[in-house]
């Protein structure tokens, strides 16, 4: 039943809405039509910026950079109480959410989902986000050039989200 429900959802909102546009003699076809083609122009103009992106991630993956860089800061990370394991995934989730995703299930998959680091990657990943994807999509739809402190507000959010997660689960676990 809750299925089905929930299937007819959304072709019930369409009824309402044709409903409520025959009964109103608004033209919501129209509407349709004109916000359909203000979202391909949306898209038209984010395009670009989402492509760079997608390149920019298989680059950064392609050229091995990710393990590159978990071996310099290890150490650092150590002295923080952060665990080794944790560090590529809090280098690809300001990048691209997919490729956190996959990091994510890979320590999920390696150490379990119970275990300290799984429950701090779990954290991170709730608690983090897509920083230069969001940025970089939010922005170039708006066409905004100069994106002044944003960056490096978001990258202190999530620096403090990070640590937070480290110190909450130490804390609790």
């Amino acid at each position: 039943m809750f299925i089905y429900l929930l299937k007819s959802i959304i072709p019930l909102m369409f009824i309402i809405i044709i409903a409520y546009g025959m009964v109103t003699g608004k033209k919501v076809y129209e509407w349709f039509v004109e916000g359909a083609k203000e979202g391909l122009k949306v898209n038209y103009k984010i395009f670009p910026y989402l492509l760079s992106m997608i390149i920019a991630v298989r680059i950064f993956k392609e050229a091995r950079l990710l393990d590159m860089i978990n071996n310099f800061l290890a150490p650092v990370v150590g002295l923080i109480g952060l665990p080794r394991e944790i560090v590529p995934l809090i280098l690809v989730k300001p990048i691209s959410g997919s490729g956190a995703l996959g990091v994510f299930t890979e320590i999920l998959k390696e150490y379990g989902p119970d275990s300290y680091i799984g429950v701090v990657a779990s954290v991170i990943m709730g608690t983090t986000e897509t920083i230069f994807y969001t940025i970089t999509i939010y922005y170039g739809a708006v066409g905004v050039k100069k994106i002044r402190h944003t960056l490096w507000a978001a990258i202190m959010a999530d620096l403090t989200a990070i640590i937070m997660a480290v110190t909450i689960v130490r804390y609790f676990l």
